[in-house]
């Protein structure tokens, strides 16, 4: 299944033009900063809203086309909803939400009601009223009822926002279930980066209206553009690999390239396949072989390419034999290392620096 999506809107003084394509199923997110164009985009997928120019397609059949005139109604797309505030029925009990979005449609069931209150874990709380729930909670019922509407996609704008760091917590492993049980194909719309490194399998990086990069999460992070979205203080590559060994200590040791790196990944098994973020700031670059530091990660590997960042300093992209690795030194510290392409180089990486999530 293919995700296919070119628009063109303008409201006011911002004009979205954005283009992607994206293999499905898997989770798809539009991410960047607000007022990006993430919601006017995922709503002009979902249908609520008319584009000045666009073509929509899913799996092959298309939704939108404004050269051909094609535009099938919302309710004929098979496309579940889950907004940011949630908007469950305060006057239903939370079985009757579920059930309206079993009524809601005529496809054919993948999924059914006893299985969805089990995998969102709504069992106990199927007679209560929404103003009884926590915002995680009433969350959860939203997604279930858009499930049980059968959709073949499923749109998810912004659903944490309104959600504390615990709630949020909570929430997070139904949608990682959701994935991975059920394999329904999502596009999820944030601008917390930490959200997208757990649950998308792709993203779409949002600036002004624009697509600046789409690709699998381990691409895009190496993007030059990626920090001055998410801060410098969370760009870093991405690495998906696979538990090695575990130690005594706590520590994991994971596949990157042609080495190994020891990471503080906790709740894994040898053999888990993981996803690990390396914070280009924390990484320290040495031209020489390094012995006799705390430093338990030198990794040894080839310089790639060099950008200049607007802040003054350059991020360096390493090859490990096959695994990217990005670090961010000043200007000064390049000339004085000589570091160009085809260089030779060893990175220093704490192992309490890394971050990752069984994936």
């Amino acid at each position: 299944m293919t995700l296919l999506v070119s628009a063109r809107k303008a409201r006011g003084s911002f004009v979205l033009d954005a283009a992607f394509e994206a293999p499905l199923p898997g989770v798809v997110a539009l991410f960047g900063r607000s007022g990006s164009g993430k919601t006017t985009l995922v709503n002009i997928i979902s249908g609520l809203l008319p584009a000045d120019a666009a073509r929509i397609s899913l799996n092959g059949e298309t939704l939108t086309d404004t050269t051909t005139g094609v535009d099938v109604p919302v309710e004929l797309r098979r496309i579940g909803y889950v907004f940011q505030d949630g908007r469950v029925f305060p006057h239903l009990s939370v079985a009757a939400n579920l059930r309206y979005g079993e009524k809601r449609t005529r496809a054919a069931a993948f999924v059914r009601f006893d299985d969805v209150v089990a995998l969102l874990g709504l069992g106990a709380l199927l007679a209560r009223r929404p103003h009884q729930l926590s915002g995680g909670e009433r969350q959860r019922v939203a997604l279930g009822r858009a499930l049980l509407a059968q959709p073949r996609l499923l749109l998810l704008d912004e659903p944490m926002t309104s959600l504390d760091g615990a709630r949020r917590e909570e929430v997070l492993p139904y949608l990682t279930a959701l994935r991975d049980s059920l394999a329904v194909p999502m596009v999820y719309v944030s601008h917390q980066y930490d959200e997208v490194l757990r649950l998308a399998s792709h993203i779409v990086l949002m600036e002004g209206g624009q697509v600046l990069a789409h690709g699998p999460v381990s691409d895009v992070s190496l993007h030059p553009r990626l920090a001055g979205v998410v801060g410098l203080d969370e760009s870093g590559a991405v690495i998906e690999t696979t538990v090695k060994g575990l130690d005594g200590n706590g520590a994991a040791e994971v596949a990157v390239g042609n080495t190994v790196l020891r990471t503080t990944l906790r709740g894994c098994r040898v053999g888990s396949r993981v996803r690990l973020q390396v914070p280009a700031r924390d990484v320290i670059l040495s031209t020489r072989p390094v012995e006799g530091v705390s430093v338990r990660n030198v990794l040894a590997g080839t310089v790639v390419d060099l950008v200049d960042q607007e802040d003054g300093e350059v991020l360096v992209r390493l090859d490990l034999g096959g695994a990217p690795l990005l670090a961010r030194i000043t200007r000064e510290a390049r000339e004085a290392l000589a570091l160009g392409p085809g260089v030779r180089a060893w990175a220093l990486v704490k192992t309490v620096a890394t971050r990752g999530h069984v994936y």
